[in-house]
């Protein structure tokens, strides 16, 4: 075993720092991507639960249903099924799909924000590196980023002789993934579909039947899919559970996981030096709670959040060509989007251009940026007032919100 060297091509490096658990990713030693856990503030994402219809309420179109948790969940009409679960037709409301005191099997798409419980859907899904299981769907269904070629049709027809069951969602990764991968992954999704609902029929509830995946492993499945070059964990009995989960779910990755040992290191510091420590992550972590985000080439952004959306104002600097900071902050607010869990709606004020092209050429860009985001985020163009609109799907809390608990608990001790 060799320690970490910095600037390898891609690395995810996982810690248990206090009540958190986070998984960075590196690429080309530069942080893309940040999952945090935090043990007192338990995030839902993922998890499918037994619930039972609590009330309809039909000026929502939706139900509220017990989890069990405290805390009911939503469950809108166009996230609903019928009885046996029956797809909902077109323009069908919530009371001809559940009634009050009805079980029905549902996972949190959403978490809980403020005084809002968590968003329910009961259309299942069960992602992997390379394959998303839909076990309610029919169809083997091929990412977009594959393009529209005979390839698509071939891949399809590839997923169909490997995977068990019905209902898969194919991600690009999956194209050049080779068959026993594929077939390993996806029997393990199939099993834990199986155990789900075994368990559903077995009635009951309000329960839980499945979690969803912890911060570790959600990024390796979203990550994992390009085999990082090193898998590096801070904690020796996380890398065992990890190494353990790699050998059922992703067997190329099992040997690139690696527990930490800061005795292996060229230059051993006084005391123990943490994993985080050694890449400067922590300070890096920080600087996503502030507002101000400098650009290479004089510029910078400034990000505040509130209740509603999320606020992008670029600034020029002394740079002189509007165009070159707007494209280099289209791809720095694209990765700031994605290390603060950033959801719901984004407005960039991009420093103005007079040239038509310049803005389309911006809009391109900017579009390509968020392309390879694990959260759906779409750039819908510019607003009368010369704003770039822009939504982001919600995935968990947002970082901000995380880290400014453990302050908060830090502050009491």
């Amino acid at each position: 075993m060799t320690g970490p060297t910095v600037g390898a091509a891609s690395e995810i490096l996982i810690d248990r720092d206090g009540p958190l658990t986070r998984a960075a990713v590196l690429t080309g030693g530069r942080l893309t991507d940040l999952y945090i856990d935090h043990a007192e503030r338990p995030s839902l994402l993922g998890h499918v639960f037994l619930g039972r219809v609590e009330r309809i309420a039909t000026g929502l179109d939706g139900a509220f249903v017990d989890l069990g948790t405290g805390k009911s969940g939503l469950l809108s009409a166009l996230d609903a099924r019928g009885p046996k679960g029956r797809p909902k037709a077109k323009g069908e409301r919530i009371g001809n799909l559940l009634r009050t005191g009805q079980t029905v099997l549902v996972q949190v798409r959403a978490d809980a924000t403020g005084a809002k419980g968590p968003s329910l859907t009961m259309d299942i899904t069960l992602p992997g590196r390379f394959l998303v299981h839909a076990p309610l769907g029919r169809d083997v269904a091929v990412s977009k980023r594959l393009g529209s070629g005979p390839e698509r049709t071939e891949l399809a027809r590839r997923i169909q002789d490997i995977a068990p069951g019905t209902g898969w969602i194919v991600r690009a990764g999956a194209a050049t993934a080779p068959d026993g991968l594929l077939a390993a992954e996806s029997d393990a999704l199939h099993l834990a579909w199986r155990q789900v609902r075994d368990a559903a029929e077995r009635g009951g509830g309000p329960s839980l039947l499945l979690t969803g995946p912890d911060a570790p492993r959600r990024a390796l499945i979203e990550h994992g899919a390009a085999a990082p070059s090193r898998i590096i964990v801070d904690d020796a009995a996380l890398a065992r559970d990890l190494a353990d989960w790699c050998a059922d779910r992703a067997p190329d990755l099992e040997e690139r996981v690696e527990p930490f040992d800061a005795r292996l290191l060229a230059a051993p510091s006084d005391g123990r030096q943490r994993l985080f420590d050694l890449r400067d992550l922590d300070a890096e972590i920080e600087t996503l709670l502030g507002t101000r985000v400098p650009l290479s080439g004089g510029g910078s952004l400034v990000i505040e959040r509130t209740e509603a959306m999320t606020v992008v104002d670029v600034n020029a600097g002394e740079r002189g060509n509007p165009l070159d900071v707007n494209l280099e902050a289209a791809a720095e607010i694209a990765r700031q989007l994605r290390l603060r869990n950033a959801g719901g709606i984004v407005v960039v004020d991009f420093v103005n251009m007079r040239n038509r092209g310049d803005a389309e050429r911006l809009l391109n860009a900017l579009s390509r940026a968020v392309e390879d985001d694990p959260a759906q985020t779409q750039v819908y163009g510019l607003s009368k007032l010369g704003l770039v609109e822009m939504t982001r799907a919600r995935r968990g809390t947002a970082l901000a919100e995380l880290l400014g608990t453990v302050r908060t608990a830090a502050a009491e001790d």
